[in-house]
């Protein structure tokens, strides 16, 4: 459904005639209102910026991140896939992915996700991407604890936790 809004050729936008500006104001009121766990009038408003505008990133973006909230795995996949293709620069976006993957149980293609969060926000000021690097952080300390394991019961040792 996201894909064949994005590829559409006309948008009420078009018939409205509501500028840049306006658009990124109503794209706020959407995040403000997830924010604020008003997670109904947030995804409102951003369907209805994908309505005014099918190739509105926020809207992809933010119906993304509801769907990732939501555990509505396979909508985030869809909808965040659009969002990076309409917008490949924010790392926000690719941690958004990368998480869905992992949640997914696609390890490799959310790690690749995470690399380009990071690789895009290399001064570690991107809230997305910085959740990127926690997410991988653990990982990694879970992936060690269970190497960890694995040698003390490979040495006949009872491993406990």
């Amino acid at each position: 459904m996201s894909e064949q809004n994005a590829n559409s050729q006309i948008s009420f936008n078009d018939v409205f005639g509501l500028d840049s500006a306006q658009l990124d104001s109503i794209a706020i009121l959407g995040s403000n209102l997830y924010e604020q766990g008003r997670i109904r009038e947030a995804e409102a408003v951003f369907e209805g910026l994908i309505a005014l505008d099918p190739k509105n990133y926020y809207g992809y973006a933010g119906l993304g991140a509801l769907a990732l909230f939501e555990e509505k795995l396979d909508e985030a996949l869809d909808y965040l896939q659009t969002a990076v293709r309409l917008k490949p620069e924010d790392p926000t976006v690719h941690a958004n992915l990368g998480e869905t993957l992992l949640r997914r149980a696609q390890f490799n293609d959310a790690a690749v996700e995470f690399e380009r969060a990071l690789k895009l926000d290399p001064d570690r000021t991107d809230p997305g991407a910085n959740r990127a690097r926690g997410i991988l952080q653990g990982m990694e300390a879970v992936i060690k604890e269970v190497d960890r394991l694995k040698k003390l019961e490979a040495g006949g040792k009872s491993a406990t936790v």
